[in-house]
């Protein structure tokens, strides 16, 4: 028995079952390691590597087997030693695209290269903010079913004046359920509290490969430097991406423009005959000669020419996009902080002490309890309501400094 409980214990546990809540930084640091979308893409800047290397090499040569002048007809037919242009052929041949040309194929599978690195820094940076926007989700869902959870404890203390003042006849039978109808709106606030929390453990799951994950700590501070911002947009992911984009295409405009120089070939043969004619031996370079340009590659050059305007007519759209969208997420996180300060300075301290005033009334039976519970409900709504507010202020300087700042790239 001991050696199979000793056994039982060196058997490893799976990651799953030992999970522990994790930090902010954890849980980026966890998704960077675990998101198949970067591996993915880790893999594609792999292929890109491994196509450059052959990118700008010469093309695998020729070998030629022939039997050449064999006579089928005359009276020589079917014979190898009575015709002395039959001969049995063996030759190679290598062709040379011209310098211009593999410098170009090389230039543009740099720009694969570079194509899919920044599609990497592109996903990489998706990822992020999707993580991180789950786990402040997570993180504000469990907050506000917690003030739901401190109301639900106050109630206990209500119910007991209610049950004191039912037996001393101060209060009407009917009243002893208000109590309970108070608890069944709450618990109609915490089923979709717990179905939130649901769903961003799931989507915090999805990216950090762990299936019970939770939050763990306080949400770091996120201060937004809107200078600093609009210096860095050159620097973004998606603008990266496209000028990469910019550069595929210029080189696709040079290899067009290569064209134009003539490629050639090399090739040698060795013809053996019967030996009463002797062997024979060839040698001979082949040359392109690219005539006729205006109506075969100056139209292709144009039409690359206008694709790279074009790569860089998009970059300077996306760019304007970024530029717009950044001050209007600033505009939308003034806004939010705003509101979230007139909530935590005004609204929750008038909720509260209306609150207070309302129990002191309905102790000294100057309200009926429905009035009393109503505005206890409404202290722990404006709660959860400053909580929500908190949380979209969270969520705006996150999304600000994961798609536009540093913390993106």
């Amino acid at each position: 028995m001991r050696i199979i409980l000793a056994a039982i214990l060196l058997i490893p546990i799976p990651a799953a079952l030992h999970a522990e809540p994790m930090t902010l930084d954890a849980a980026l640091a966890r998704a960077a390691s675990e998101a198949p979308e970067l591996q993915g893409r880790e893999a594609g800047i792999d292929a890109a590597r491994s196509a450059a290397i052959a990118a700008d090499r010469l093309p695998d040569p020729k070998l030629n087997i022939v039997l050449q002048d064999f006579p089928v007809t005359g009276p020589d037919a079917g014979r190898f030693n009575r015709d002395d242009f039959t001969m049995q052929v063996i030759g190679v041949s290598q062709d040379f695209p011209n310098p211009a040309k593999r410098r170009a194929r090389a230039t543009r599978a740099q720009a694969d290269i570079g194509i899919a690195r920044a599609d990497g820094a592109v996903t990489a940076q998706d990822i992020r903010l999707a993580t991180a926007l789950a786990w402040v989700d997570l993180y504000y869902a469990k907050k506000r079913l917690k003030e739901l959870d401190l109301l639900d404890t106050g109630l206990e203390d209500l119910q007991a004046t209610v049950t004191a003042r039912l037996a001393s006849g101060a209060a009407r039978p009917a009243q002893a359920l208000e109590p309970d109808q108070l608890r069944a709106a709450i618990n109609d606030r915490r089923s979709a509290l717990t179905a939130e929390i649901a769903r961003a453990r799931a989507q915090l799951a999805r990216f950090t490969g762990d299936p019970a994950a939770d939050t763990l700590g306080d949400l770091p501070p996120q201060a937004i430097d809107e200078q600093r911002l609009r210096a860095g947009i050159d620097a973004l992911p998606k603008l990266r991406a496209l000028d990469a984009r910019a550069l595929a295409a210029d080189a696709e405009t040079g290899l067009a423009r290569a064209d134009k120089r003539p490629d050639w070939s090399v090739n040698a043969a060795y013809g053996r005959r019967e030996p009463n004619f002797g062997d024979l031996v060839t040698v001979g370079v082949t040359i392109d000669l690219p005539f006729f340009s205006k109506k075969r590659q100056d139209p292709k050059i144009a039409a690359r020419a206008s694709e790279a305007t074009r790569a860089r007519l998009d970059r300077e759209a996306a760019k304007r996009d970024i530029a717009a969208a950044l001050d209007a997420d600033l505009a939308d996180h003034r806004m939010h902080h705003e509101q979230f300060g007139n909530a935590r300075t005004r609204l929750v301290p008038l909720a509260k002490k209306r609150a207070e005033l309302d129990l002191a009334s309905y102790a000294a039976g100057k309200i009926d309890l429905g009035t009393a519970l109503l505005s206890t409900l409404a202290l722990a709504e404006a709660e959860v309501d400053a909580l929500a507010r908190e949380a979209e202020v969270a969520r705006d300087a996150i999304r600000i400094n994961y798609i536009y700042g540093e913390a993106g790239r």
